[in-house]
């Protein structure tokens, strides 16, 4: 037993070494998409990261393999803050609120757009993350709703969009200089879906999940 011990720790080392090592390399990317788009030399992503290009490719072979992981990340993390709000409960709006603002945190939008590029939307992995949230998205709107918060005419669709279009950087300039007017416009934004509604019924027709899956 003494000796298996040392041996042990030395065959798990690398792994949790190439665990570290693809994190870091998700997250760098994940800045780096945000910043620059999702064209950005992969070099200039193993260098944030402080890994090699090999370490790079040998974690995601091609493009496709790391947007769609840096996508299924940063869905996969609002999943889980979005899972912990619904069971600790509490006031239904309130919840809903700080998801529209954890998703600015998480970039959500400028990283939305990526879903429109080359890569696989229909890979297993993004569907799967994609039900997840939606499902999620839903539960949070539908129980504003239920608690007489919401207006019954906003819809999925009509939220993520807003979120996407507030969030996105604007042309030419930089994300993070613009974190301080994002919060500011989302409340904006948060308060006129506030029920009772200030205005009558919304002009056109609401936006559903359907909507968004057929743009």
């Amino acid at each position: 037993m003494e000796t298996a011990t040392p041996a042990l720790r030395r065959v798990g080392r690398p792994r949790a070494d190439a665990l570290r090592n693809r994190e870091r390399i998700i997250a760098a990317a994940r800045e780096m998409f945000v910043e620059f788009g999702a064209q950005v030399p992969f070099d200039e992503i193993a260098r944030r990261a402080g890994v090699g290009n090999a370490t790079l490719y040998r974690n995601f072979p091609d493009r496709d393999a790391l947007a769609r992981e840096v996508v299924c990340s940063v869905m996969d993390r609002t999943s889980e803050w979005v899972e912990e709000a619904i069971t600790e409960g509490g006031d239904a709006f309130e919840a809903l609120s700080g998801f529209v603002h954890f998703a600015a945190d998480e970039r959500i939008g400028a990283l939305c757009p990526m879903l429109s590029e080359s890569f696989d939307k229909h890979h297993p992995d993004l569907v799967a993350a994609n039900e997840r949230i939606t499902g999620l998205i839903e539960q949070l709107m539908a129980r504003a709703r239920e608690a007489g918060q919401l207006r019954p005419d906003v819809e999925f669709g009509d939220l993520m969009i807003a979120v996407s279009q507030l969030t996105r950087p604007l042309p030419g300039t930089a994300c993070q200089g613009n974190d301080r007017f994002v919060h500011r416009h989302l409340q904006l934004f948060l308060d006129g879906m506030r029920a009772p509604a200030r205005t009558g019924e919304l002009p056109g027709v609401a936006a559903t999940v359907e909507d968004l899956r057929r743009a």
